[in-house]
């Protein structure tokens, strides 16, 4: 039975996939699973803002994002990290189709927090239909940018973007890919997490900034009807699991 699966892939790891997360994704294809990747760019951004002079602030893991950095925002993710994404997944074989370069609009919506992070939105809803009918046939890429009504982008948390999709498009696995092998305590993998777990380790700063919105959007993503969320840092490890409901034993 075939399925639809959302990866979030973070910046760094856009130019360092492994041989194993290539396999998997032709795996999945060609059991005729539907898959679509987010990909984020926060490295680059960061690089290139200050190479411009811009600020370079996060709060919680999210880019305090002004007028100008919404530009650089803009040109990095779809003028330098998604083509080159593209191209690393048509070199080994896969059938890939940019969702932001086609003129058709994808994902849209609203301020997250304007007097807090600026040009910073929240996913709203999305092109289901257009989406739908290019995972019939290919991979499709997303960069982690919303459209409002009054047609401007805004810049959204990649982890946040990846939920927010999953959740609208009715994923049934959302794939949160790092540079970590999954929630790590005392430097332990935690196997299997829930919300009321994730709440106190993150009232005791044992998970930081970093990793927060990761957990925040698995959650959102799970609530929302999404059956299964993996944090890891490969694909085909299960890494940390988030869990909907404590198990009592």
């Amino acid at each position: 039975m075939s399925q639809t699966i959302v990866i979030k892939i973070g910046g760094n790891a856009t130019d360092h996939l492994s041989t194993e997360f290539y396999q998997q994704l032709h795996q999945w294809h060609q059991k005729g699973d539907q898959i679509l990747i987010v990909h984020g760019g926060g490295p680059q951004i960061s690089n290139w803002s200050s190479k411009l002079n811009l600020p370079v602030k996060k709060i919680d893991g999210i880019r305090v994002t002004d007028l100008e950095t919404i530009k650089v925002t803009q040109a990095v993710l779809l003028g330098l990290v998604q083509p080159a994404l593209c191209q690393h997944l048509t070199a080994n074989e896969l059938p890939v189709m940019g969702l932001n370069a086609t003129g058709h609009p994808v994902v849209f919506g609203d301020y997250l927090d304007q007097n807090v992070y600026g040009e910073v939105g929240k996913v709203t809803s999305i092109n289901q239909k257009y989406i739908t009918e290019v995972l019939q046939q290919q991979i499709g890429v997303c960069a982690p940018l919303v459209v409002t009504k009054a047609g401007k982008f805004l810049n959204v948390n990649g982890d946040a973007a990846a939920a927010g999709i999953a959740r609208l498009i009715g994923a049934d696995k959302l794939i949160l890919l790092t540079d970590v092998p999954g929630v790590m305590v005392a430097d332990h993998i935690v196997d299997s997490l829930t919300q009321y777990k994730a709440q106190k380790l993150l009232a005791n700063n044992v998970i930081k900034a970093g990793m927060k919105p990761k957990i925040l959007a698995a959650f959102e993503a799970i609530q929302n009807g999404v059956k299964k969320v993996e944090i890891t840092n490969e694909i085909k490890h299960a890494g940390t699991h988030l869990m909907a409901k404590q198990i009592v034993c």
